[in-house]
């Protein structure tokens, strides 16, 4: 098992940059791959990006891509996810999640492969 916890969220301009950070607890973690997703108030959470176990296979929302890059560092429990560009659009609560299952070679995106989310962090883009 293994319990996510989100950080590095905030204000920015549009324009800016943010890195969040998501530290997993359990000895597990390298062995789950991650994801992000946002929800903006009124809306239903959405997929952002995701990325496997190893961390060589990853994929993006068409409306992130080149925009942001997920990444993740086995060694220290942690993924990643860096968002230049940001633009008021993007503002929303972002969570992380690890998936339901072991090992999984492609990066999930639907919300029900995901077993274990955070509380989130707030992102709020200024225009």
């Amino acid at each position: 098992q293994v319990q996510p916890v989100e950080s590095g969220g905030g204000l920015v301009q549009a324009g800016g940059s943010l890195r969040l950070s998501c530290a997993a607890s359990g000895r597990t973690f390298s062995s789950y791959a991650m994801g992000w997703f946002r929800q903006a108030p009124g809306k239903e959470r959405e997929f952002v990006a995701a990325i496997n176990w190893s961390g060589d296979n990853t994929y993006y929302a068409d409306f992130v891509k080149g925009r942001f890059t997920i990444s993740r560092d086995n060694a220290e429990n942690t993924v990643y996810l860096q968002m230049n560009s940001l633009k008021p659009e993007d503002t929303a609560v972002y969570y992380c999640a690890a998936d339901r299952s072991y090992y999984r070679e492609n990066a999930p995106v639907l919300l029900d492969q995901y077993g274990y989310w955070g509380q989130g962090t707030q992102v709020t883009v200024s225009s």
